[in-house]
């Protein structure tokens, strides 16, 4: 696994070793075009293995800011795989926006790390100018908080769900990045975000690291987008530092269950913190999660699974998991401090978007969010659980309709 990423600002020439001849061109290009300005892994090494029909199967190696490109070592497991065919590649080597397209038709898929994997695309893309796709670890109070972002204008923070991390809202950053300043993050426990062992891991600990992203960014306010429990952060932000919060758009979000929830006393008593001390071997571990996940060895799904392992292979980030998940199910719905009596006092404009087909989040919460916010708007889709990569292109245009 790669050791933690960071951008820089630019201060020197990017700087590639000679690859391997044979390589196709495509691929000496972009490994001549690395920039560890714009991603780099520090003092560490990181293994990407470029493969593909009509390309063959290629390893590029970074490490000291330099990009080498060499035949694949396959009796070694790379830290990130993509894989194209040689007309994207092709594509990729004049055109980063048009691989990405690629990416989100599938024509390009980037496995294991995607943390990684897009930030090598970044930094391969030749681009230099503000608003590119770039990489950054913003320093907090909390600790160190992993960030990609893009574009330029009114700030848009994106939350996602339990599990995931920040790719997760890699066509959101794409579809926004044109008119605004998109910032997606890996909160506290998750993707390659601190992992505190002592957070609490509920709604209102997320909310104060999202502050201080804001605080450390120098951005007096933000939109926030968040999807699941990324949702339930974006609202806890509403309400506890309206201040800081534009509007919101909530994607299924994981709001309190009204329902009488009959396990509450025993995840009362069950201690996140066992996760520390769990054998989670990749060999047992990574079958039973693809197995148990509809669709987990192609698209979308695939790569979220890599990146919730990546995260729940680690002690401190299955402990967050854990936490985090415990924390979901014991929101109290009513009382003082109800879940459901503080939304009523929401005041940033809210955008719902419930999906018809979500097993985890249903659309009926709609009609309850409808008495508690009669002002909010509500868009229901044909879709899951994960509305942004399920039915990207409405939820992107219903997006920027909303922040307009």
């Amino acid at each position: 696994m790669a050791t933690p990423v960071t951008a820089r600002p630019r201060t020197r020439a990017p700087r590639s070793a000679s690859p391997r001849t044979g390589a196709p061109s495509s691929l000496r290009t972009l490994a001549a075009r690395f920039d560890p300005e714009i991603f780099s892994v520090g003092g560490g090494r990181a293994r990407v293995r470029l493969t593909g029909t009509g390309i063959g199967t290629w390893d590029v190696v970074l490490h000291a800011g330099s990009a080498q490109l060499e035949p694949a070592d396959v009796d070694r497991r790379a830290d990130a795989l993509i894989e194209a065919d040689g007309a994207t590649w092709a594509l990729i080597a004049r055109d980063l926006g048009s691989g990405m397209e690629a990416f989100r038709a599938g024509r390009l898929a980037v496995r294991h790390d995607l943390h990684l994997g897009i930030g090598f695309l970044a930094a391969t893309a030749g681009r230099a100018e503000a608003e590119a796709l770039r990489f950054v670890d913003v320093p907090t109070t909390i600790g160190t908080i992993s960030t990609m972002q893009a574009g330029a204008g009114p700030p848009v923070v994106l939350l996602h769900g339990l599990g995931a991390t920040k790719v997760s809202f890699l066509p959101t950053v794409g579809a926004l990045a044109e008119r605004h300043r998109v910032i997606a993050i890996d909160l506290p426990g998750f993707g390659d975000s601190v992992k505190p062992l002592a957070a609490s891991y509920d709604a209102a600990f997320f909310a104060r690291s999202v502050v201080g992203v804001l605080d450390s960014l120098g951005l007096d306010r933000a939109s926030l987008i968040g999807n699941s429990m990324g949702g339930r952060v974006a609202l806890e932000a509403g309400l506890a530092h309206r201040e800081r919060v534009d509007r919101l758009v909530l994607l299924a979000p994981a709001v309190a269950w009204l329902r009488q929830r009959w396990l509450t006393p025993v995840m009362r008593l069950l201690r996140p913190e066992l996760g520390l001390l769990q054998l989670a071997p990749r060999p047992i571990v990574e079958p039973l999660v693809r197995r148990a996940i509809p669709g987990a060895e192609h698209g979308w799904t695939a790569a979220g699974v890599d990146e919730f392992l990546r995260s729940y292979l680690e002690p401190r980030g299955r402990a967050a998991f854990y936490a985090a998940a415990r924390n979901i199910y014991l929101d109290e719905p009513h009382g003082p401090d109800g879940f459901w009596t503080r939304l009523a006092g929401l005041e940033p404009p809210s955008l719902f978007v419930w999906g018809r087909q979500d097993q985890l989040v249903p659309a009926a919460f709609a009609r309850h969010v409808r008495a508690t916010l009669p002002a909010a708007r509500q868009l229901e889709l044909d879709c899951g659980h994960v509305p942004q990569l399920e039915r990207p292109t409405v939820v992107h245009d219903a997006i920027a309709r909303f922040l307009s």
